[in-house]
Parts: C-alpha cells; structure tokens; sequence
C-alpha cells in the first residue's frame, strides 16, 4: 500500500483526524496541501480516522508513524488533531515521534513551520527545542479544552435530568430510516458507512430497535 513513498529525500505525510464518522475527517484537507505547495512541498500520502483524539487507539496515525523515516514532517492543521490526551499518554506519543526523528508540522503552531525547509544543524536543534515546549502547551490546552467540554455537558445533562427535560440523543429519523432499509437489504455495516456516512455504533442501534 506504501510502495513509492520513500525517496531519499524528505517526506510530508498529513494526519487527518475526526472524533466519529458523521465528522468530515478530511476537512483541513485543502488547507493542508496549499500550506505545503507554498513551501515548495507535496503531500507524499494522507492519513486519515476517525477516533478520539483522547485516545492513543489511532491505528492511521501510528502507521504513518511507523513508515516515517527520520526528518520526514507530520503535517496537520492542528495540535488537537494528534493530541486531547492526557499528560502521561501524550508523552508516551511525543516520545514515539521524537524517537523517529519525526517533525511535527501543524498550521496553529507558528513556530513549527520552518521546518518545512531545510536548515543548519544548529538551527534545526534549536527549532525542535522551541517547538517541543510549544507542542506540551499546546496539547495541553488541547486537553483542557477536551475535559472542560465533557464537564459541560455532563453538567448540562444533569441539570436537564433534574427538569425533566433531558431526552437522549435526539435520533435522525431519516438517517434510521435509510440505515433500516439498507440493513433489510441485507448490506453489511462497511458498505452502510459509505453509503449514509454514520458510525458502526448507530448502526448497531438500530439493527437492535429492529429485533426488539
């Protein structure tokens, strides 16, 4: 599947990630490539999930890793897409791409954009200890920012349960519809993916709702 991708030159991989699958994954896709294309570099191949960025269960991610060979650039629109994990996960990730020689490339992060050219050693030392602290910042913030938004709503589901109005996830009646259909033609979950763009997990709802 990787076959062509290694030159002796250095390599931009991009990393595409959404939570679930009724998210556009490749979203930042466009972005990506024009950002590289204005340093005089292309996308060598795309990566792309759909996992929790909280979770270090990203197969896609660790294969991009593994094929990676050192000075080649992880490129992505934001810290968030490689990291909501916490501190002791994301050193364990940070410490995997640094053992590599892999430089992390992300368009929120200023500094980690000269590294899309070639540069001195000195300077290249330098910039990796700059950017390693802004990357612990940033991913940081990034977690942060994931676990105030689970309190959200956590609290806001409890604050409905105590009105009275809390109700579930509303369902797409449609979406169930079509998913209904599909599965009594007899599709199999990956085919019912690609045709309504839904997770496995609603998938799995509904074929329960249909045996009960």
């Amino acid at each position: 599947m990787y076959n062509g991708l290694f030159e002796d030159c250095m390599r931009v991989y991009g990393y595409l990630r959404a939570s679930t699958n009724e998210q556009d994954a490749s979203r930042a896709k466009n972005e990506l490539e024009e950002f590289a294309a204005r340093n005089n570099l292309a996308v060598a191949y795309w990566f792309i999930e759909h996992e929790s960025g909280a979770s270090l269960k990203r197969p896609e991610l660790f294969r991009l890793i593994e094929i990676a060979q050192p000075g080649d650039i992880l490129l992505v629109e934001q810290v968030d897409r490689i990291s909501r994990l916490n501190s002791e996960d994301w050193q364990q990730l940070k410490q995997t791409i640094t053992s590599k020689g892999i430089k992390v490339v992300s368009l929120d992060l200023p500094t980690s954009h000269q590294f899309m050219n070639s540069s001195d050693e000195f300077t290249e030392r330098m910039l990796s200890a700059l950017n390693g602290m802004m990357l612990d910042m940033l991913a940081a913030v990034a977690r942060k920012d994931y676990e105030d938004r689970q309190r959200r709503q956590s609290q806001g589901v409890q604050r409905a349960k105590l009105e009275g109005k809390y109700k579930g996830r509303p369902q797409d009646k449609e979406l169930q519809e079509n998913i209904e259909r599909l599965l009594t033609k007899g599709l199999s979950y990956s085919q019912i993916i690609r045709t309504v763009k839904c997770s496995r997990t609603t998938i799995a709802k509904v074929k329960k709702s249909l045996t009960c």
